[in-house]
Formats: structure tokens, sequence, C-alpha cells
């Protein structure tokens, strides 16, 4: 399988600057290091970007910084045996109207941020660690009790719910599910809102890596790990290049998803690892009506040579389709562990439109329930919250079509296939193809739609 699109690689100038250059201070965790070590990375960043660009090199060692702004031309570059750790704390990283699942959201700045840059990249052997485990709730049925306990002698905020008890790390993230101010508020300025956000800061995880509207990105080796929610999310981004990275979050990780790719163009990941804490490999455009305003489908996608230890789904596309996703290929991956395998999912309010996607050689195993599926049924029950679903017009239906799906095996899942199209519109899911494919030691197949050929599994 091979794809049908070219990906642009960035381009840097011959150009090498080492942050010892800078004086940068290692191996201390204060806030003044943590500001001080942003200041001059920042620094040495717009330095390269200004003068036509270059290879910003990290050196061996342990850096505590704040939040970092990537700028055009700029390659950073993490070298063996160096460790970017970002700090946590409101003076760093004030809370900012961004945009999260797909529509405008609060959150706190990112660790790492590209707005409108071109030719950049984040490279090297060594590790990014956005310090994600003094920001995330934790679900107490992904914990053993001893592990629950240790972290009840670090906070005492414990939220019941149908789930069972959730834990937040402090009091402002717990306060901050129950008041959980948004941007729905009519009448309010964006700035009345982060007012009224303040007193519940820890509440509004970022993502680790946000590039938002860039062109020719790299990805390339570094470690990611250990995000407050999302670890990548590049979004409206052209000609991104992953290549050979890792993404390690704990299992129990809330929103920890590997890399969530939201409309974008002209894309090859390969080569690389995740284990994560909620969806692994996710496209994803937009959320519900607001996201249809803007036209921007996810399209022309080509992931291979990737392997996924654990995670909520292997590969994944949605829920926020909104825009649509187009003329993907996924081939020659790896799934072990994963809740799911292969994952599409919809809901009524969604709208958008689905298609042309080819999955070809996958193996897994030890898959906790679907080995494929494909809902229009998925609908959000986040704690105590329920997603409130869309009246049918016809522009909130979503859409899957043209599925290819060939020579897949999985050993052990719950179902081997379950395809279920919106209730009474059979038309919804149609035109999916699974050919030449085996699973053994799975339950059996559930399937509805239009046009769905399957030859037998064997």
């Amino acid at each position: 399988m091979k794809m049908e699109f070219k990906v642009e690689l960035p381009v840097f100038k011959e150009k090498e600057v080492n942050l010892l250059d800078y004086k940068p201070v290692a191996n201390k965790a204060d806030l003044e290091t943590s500001k001080h070590n942003a200041l001059v990375i920042n620094k040495a960043i717009k330095d390269l970007s200004e003068n036509g660009g270059g290879k910003l090199v990290i050196p061996a060692g342990l850096w505590i910084t704040g939040p970092i702004n990537l700028l055009s031309g700029v390659e950073l570059h993490i070298e063996r045996n160096a460790i970017l750790k970002f700090s946590k704390n409101p003076e760093e990283y004030p809370l900012i109207v961004t945009n999260y699942e797909g529509q405008d959201c609060i959150r706190a700045v990112s660790p790492i941020t590209a707005i409108n840059a071109t030719n950049i990249a984040i490279t090297g052997d060594g590790v990014i660690d956005g310090s994600g485990d003094e920001w995330r709730p934790i679900k107490e049925f992904k914990l053993t009790a001893r592990a629950w306990q240790e972290n009840l002698k670090k906070s005492d905020c414990v939220l019941d719910t149908k789930e069972g008890g959730v834990w937040f790390p402090t009091k402002t993230a717990f306060d901050g599910n129950t008041h959980n101010i948004q941007l729905a508020f009519e009448g309010k300025e964006d700035a009345e809102v982060l007012k009224l956000a303040t007193p519940y800061y820890d509440f509004y995880r970022p993502v680790l890596i946000s590039l938002k509207h860039c062109d020719k990105v790299l990805l390339q080796g570094v470690t990611f790990k250990n995000s407050p929610a999302w670890n990548i999310h590049p979004y409206f981004c052209t000609n991104l290049t992953v290549d050979s990275i890792n993404v390690n979050n704990a299992y129990h990780a809330q929103n920890g998803d590997g890399i969530d790719i939201e409309s974008c163009k002209n894309v090859e990941v390969k080569n690389s690892r995740f284990e994560t804490g909620d969806d692994a490999i996710c496209l994803k455009s937009g959320k519900n009506a607001i996201a249809r305003t803007i036209t921007g489908p996810s399209e022309n996608i080509y992931i291979h040579d990737c392997l996924v230890n654990e995670g909520h789904g292997g590969f994944v596309i949605g829920s926020e389709m909104s825009r649509g996703i187009k003329n993907v290929w996924v081939d020659n991956c790896t799934f072990l562990g994963t809740d799911v395998g292969v994952r599409m999912k919809s809901a009524l309010g969604r709208g958008g439109v689905v298609e042309n996607i080819n999955i070809e050689n996958v193996n897994m195993v030890g898959i906790k329930n679907e080995g494929v599926i494909m809902t229009m049924s998925y609908v959000l029950n986040s704690l105590n919250r329920n997603e409130t679903i869309a009246k049918e017009n016809e522009e909130d239906i979503p859409f899957f079509k043209n599925i290819n799906i060939n020579n897949v095996n999985c050993v052990g899942a719950k179902h081997s296939v379950k395809i279920e199209p919106l209730e009474g519109r059979m038309d919804t899911i149609s035109n999916v193809n699974i050919t030449n494919s085996r699973f053994e030691d799975c339950g059996e197949a559930l399937i509805k739609g239009e046009n769905i050929n399957i030859a037998k599994l064997l």
C-alpha cells in the first residue's frame, strides 16, 4: 500500500546553536530556574528564526522549563540523555482561549506551541516530559488498591461517579469539574470567562504539543511523555511528518491520547510507538455544527509501520469528525492489548462524512473489546456529565462510506467486528469491504448497514 500524495519535509538553514551558549540552568526544579530556562530557550529560538533559522540543540542533562514557542525555520533538537521537563504553575502557564475537542474552550498554555509557523521540527533521541501527573484526574478502577491509597495521601479530592471514584490531584481541579466555566456562557467576553475560570485553574489541562496552522512540520525520534491532556495535537496543519517517535502515557492517564490529527492535510505517520491512556493514533476534524462553519477535512493521511502497546484504540477516527475525514491509508501496524483495535466512532449531531478509508496488514492481539468497530452510537459520558444529543437535522447526520479493510489478523477480542449505523438509518454506514481477514478466539460479529461485504472470517 502506498500513499497517493506527497508530504513535503521542512528545510533548514545549515546553522547550529547549542543552548549552553545562552547559559541555562541544569538539574534544578524551582520556579526561578523554570522561568530562566524558558526565557533563554525562547530567546535562542527567536534569534535563530529572525536570522533565517537553524538547529537549536538541547544538550544532555535535565532541563526544567516553562512554556516554549517554536517559530518558523527552527529545528528543536533534543540530544540523547537530554530531558526537557516542563513545570506546572499558573504564573508561567496562563489560561487562554484555544481549541480542544473541536471547539473553542479554555485551556492553560501548552508546554510547546507553534502557530502559523513554517519549516519547524522537534527531533533527536531525548525526552520531552509534560509533568501531566501533576494535572490529571485518575479513575479508581484503573489503579490497584495500593496505588489508589497512595494517591489519597496526596489529595483527598474524590468525585463519586457512575464509573466509581475519580481522584483529583488538587482542590481547584476538583472544583473545576463542577463549575467548568467555558465559552458557552452567552453575553460574556473571553476575558470575563477567563477571569471566572481562574479559581479553577488546574481543571484546564493543556495538550503537551500544540501545532496550529503550521506547514512543513517534522517530529522525529523524540520520546513525548506524561502529557497533561492529549499528547500531540496538530490542528489545521499541512505537510506533517511523524517519524520514529515514542509516545508514552500511563494507562490511567485521563485524556492521554497519543496523537490527535485534526483537520490536517498531507500527513505521514511512520515507524512510531505508542502506549497511551486513551486513543493512540487518532484522526479528528471538529465537533458538531459549530465545527462545520469552517471548511477543513482531515485528508491525505498515511499511517504505517507503527506499534500501539496499550490504549483505548489503536487506530481511531472520531468522534469529532464534523468537517469530514477522507483519503486515509493504514498499513503494517500492530496493536497489542488495546481496548479496541480499529475504531471509527461518531454520533447524531456530528455530521460530516468519513470516506475512502483503506486499512491493510494489521495484526492485533489481546483486544479487550472489538477488533474492528464502526459505530454511530458514541456518546460522551464523562464523569457525571452527559453529552447532549442533537435533534435530527439532515446536516447533523454523520456518514461512514467506502471503507476497505484487508488482511487484518486478530487473536482475542470480545467481538471480531461490530458495525452499528444510526437507528433507522442503515445508510449512515455503507460500502464497507472486509477481506482476507482472520479473527481467532473472538466473539461473534455484530453487523448492520448498507452494502456491507465481509468475506468469511477465517
